[in-house]
């Protein structure tokens, strides 16, 4: 757990902070309406996005008053108040001039922020910004007040679940739910219903389309080209309103940065900031790929309830992580139902695979582990290559509580006093020809 501490605004209230990283310059995370610092960390593929963003800076990342672990008022901040709440954390932190990098209802504030505080400004990143909430002369796609509450009392009504949320932020993503589990708890632990209320509430008539040209520090906008949740002409508005901002539109139709490739942001991100990036494939490196797969997870969901089924995802993943830590591999990410690791050595891999199906099934759901031994790309965080494709495949040749690996993994192990079963050849669907594969007894 990362530490997080405290800074003090000048009006007396606490604000929850955590810095992350050591580079070379300072980056402020500022987030939508809802965060929670620690909870951010819970879900594997934002917590590889947030290490990646400190591969290159000193990552600093804050809840604003009203989330998450911040003191509350009773009432939504103005933005006069939530840039002093920047200003107290920076200061806490210690970070005078910095790189901000900001998402959606974080962007207004950190717009005005960059206005009026260029000296403590580097340059600005704006992930689907927008300069007004509502419809206005001038601003005709923006939603009508009566559009944006309907919209707002659709989440609202599923505030804490994570699906409706999902649906609007991340449809293609729909069935994830993990990330709809992350997603719910993200809202439950960020503020309530009511606070979300009052805060949606407030920003009805926001409007900082003022601002744009009195912003005179480096601009950088993103979005995804195919993004279909927020309309391309907010994002668009604020590049061609701000002097000198350039629009990226890559190539993806996810909301979120951290869902799709989240490389391809990260990496116009960290260019814009350093005048470069790091090598999109870092290394080529030999590994042992462990895939598991929960079993029968649709109807073990339909059995237990949505809500019993999240807190049993929950805990997985939770129990998978400790073991592939307890044998030195590494968790890379959540696909489905389950999940994607790394070894440098088969024999540990195996072990941590035998671990995981022993122990998940006092959760009442049981595993399946594969793995494979080749060389995959490291791409950023992420792990790439053929030998993750035979990985995925051996795995669903695997039984309940089994572990099955490749002839490659067999091979590497002997010696290991680990025993096996020969489950003989089978075609891997886009792999060439025909693969032996055995089950650890």
């Amino acid at each position: 757990m990362r530490r997080t501490r405290y800074a003090r605004t000048r009006d007396g209230l606490h604000i929850a902070y955590q810095t992350v990283g050591d580079g070379p310059l300072d980056l402020l995370y500022v987030p939508q309406s809802f965060s929670q610092v620690e909870h951010l960390w819970e879900h594997p593929t934002v917590a590889r996005w947030l290490e990646r963003l400190a591969s290159f800076a000193r990552l600093i990342m804050y809840d604003r008053r009203e989330s998450g672990l911040s003191d509350r008022m009773g009432r939504a901040a103005t933005l006069e108040e939530q840039i002093d709440d920047v200003i107290a954390v920076l200061d806490a932190a210690g970070a005078g001039r910095v790189g901000i990098y900001a998402l959606m209802e974080g962007t207004p504030m950190a717009m005005l922020f960059a206005a009026a505080h260029p000296e403590r400004t580097g340059a600005l990143a704006l992930y689907n910004p927008f300069a007004r909430t509502t419809r206005a002369p001038g601003y005709e796609w923006a939603p009508t007040a009566a559009e944006r509450a309907e919209r707002f009392e659709q989440i609202n009504a599923g505030w804490g679940n994570g699906d409706v949320l999902l649906e609007f932020l991340a449809s293609r993503h729909g069935q994830d739910e993990r990330l709809a589990a992350w997603l719910g708890k993200l809202q439950r632990v960020s503020m309530s219903p009511g606070t979300a209320r009052t805060v949606s509430e407030a920003n009805q008539d926001l409007d900082v389309r003022h601002v744009l040209p009195s912003i005179r520090v480096p601009t950088l906008v993103l979005r995804r080209e195919a993004d279909e949740a927020i309309d391309a002409r907010h994002v668009r508005y604020v590049a061609e309103h701000i002097p000198g901002a350039r629009l990226v539109e890559l190539p993806g139709d996810e909301t979120l940065p951290f869902l799709g490739d989240a490389e391809s942001v990260v990496g116009e991100l960290e260019e814009f900031l350093t005048g470069g990036r790091a090598s999109a494939v870092r290394d080529r490196v030999l590994a042992t790929v462990l895939f598991t797969d929960i079993c029968g997870s649709t109807e073990a969901a339909a059995r237990l309830g949505d809500r019993a089924w999240r807190d049993v995802l929950g805990e997985h993943d939770r129990l998978v992580a400790d073991v592939i830590e307890r044998y030195a591999g590494r968790s890379v990410k959540s696909i489905g139902d389950g999940v994607l690791a790394t070894f440098d050595g088969p024999a540990r891999a195996i072990r941590a695979g035998r671990a995981i199906a022993r122990e998940v099934p006092r959760l009442g759901v049981d595993v399946r582990v594969g793995l494979h031994t080749g060389e995959c790309e490291m791409i950023g965080s992420d792990v790439g290559g053929l030998a993750v494709h035979i990985a995925a495949r051996v795995v669903g040749l695997a039984d309940a509580g089994q572990v099955v690996v490749s002839q490659t993994v067999k091979d590497l192990v002997t010696g290991s006093e680990l025993d096996f079963a020969d489950r003989g050849e089978h075609d891997l669907r886009g792999v060439p020809g025909r693969w032996r594969v055995w089950a650890l007894a």
